[in-house]
């Protein structure tokens, strides 16, 4: 069986897998577990996500892989980060006779990568993403193993696509939340000054927002400590 035919019966085993019971770090661990177990050269993979210039490793299935990664990160270029940030699938056959990016390239084959193959994976403007397959034999990748490659960039791709739109969501709500939690405590503040000074709507909300001044502390704080006290931080004006 050849190595795109091995990587055909791994994809079908990475479809079976249903969101109910994996996170989506979870399918992306198992697009590298996968990745390593078909391509040839004794691999190790990862996924490297450049967001906002700043790029981490959130998977990987080995200390080499990671290692890797994380020297190009220090060095701030590298075939993984070309990929990521260019589009542009980069293929390492030798280590130690490549001449592009000479000082990754020997770190690398001293820690026992001797070649790679980093894919694009597109995500968004804000985000960047590659795939990393390391291989501890140079020359390891023929055709069958880069086609064989190519067919895990799409599930990786909406792996990471899909684990950043829940993050992104969850920071919405949780900002959402705070907001309201902000909105409720100085609506109570507002409610306690109007009561007990006779004032009007807007005029309770200046009285918070000029003790936050002359305090130098947030109007959700002052409401907070108002609340909890009945009493207003400071020497207030109202």
């Amino acid at each position: 069986m050849t190595t795109a035919e091995n990587a055909r019966q791994a994809l079908e085993q990475l479809g079976r897998l249903t969101l109910r019971e994996h996170s989506m770090e979870s399918v992306l661990q198992t697009v590298a577990e996968l990745a390593k177990q078909v391509m040839p050269g004794d691999p190790e993979a990862s996924v490297s996500v450049v967001l906002d210039q700043k790029p981490n490793t959130p998977v990987s299935t080995g200390t080499l892989a990671r290692d890797c990664d994380e020297t190009q990160y220090g060095l701030g270029y590298g075939p993984c980060l070309h990929a990521a940030v260019s589009g542009e699938f980069v293929e390492i056959a030798d280590t130690r006779t490549e001449t592009r990016w000479s000082t990754y390239m020997r770190k690398a084959a001293e820690r026992g990568a001797l070649g790679s193959f980093s894919i694009p994976l597109p995500i968004s403007e804000r985000r960047a993403a590659a795939l990393n397959i390391y291989v501890r034999e140079a020359n390891a990748f023929d055709d069958d193993s880069r086609a064989a490659a190519a067919l895990f960039a799409p599930y990786a791709t909406v792996a990471v696509s899909n684990m950043h739109a829940y993050q992104d969501a969850r920071n919405m709500a949780d900002n959402l939340e705070v907001a309201l939690q902000t909105r409720a405590v100085i609506d109570q503040a507002k409610g306690i000054l109007m009561e007990r000074y006779r004032l009007t709507a807007d005029r309770a909300f200046q009285v918070l927002a000029r003790t936050s001044m002359t305090t130098n502390i947030k109007v959700r704080d002052v409401a907070d400590h108002l609340v909890r006290t009945g009493e207003l931080p400071g020497t207030p004006r109202i």
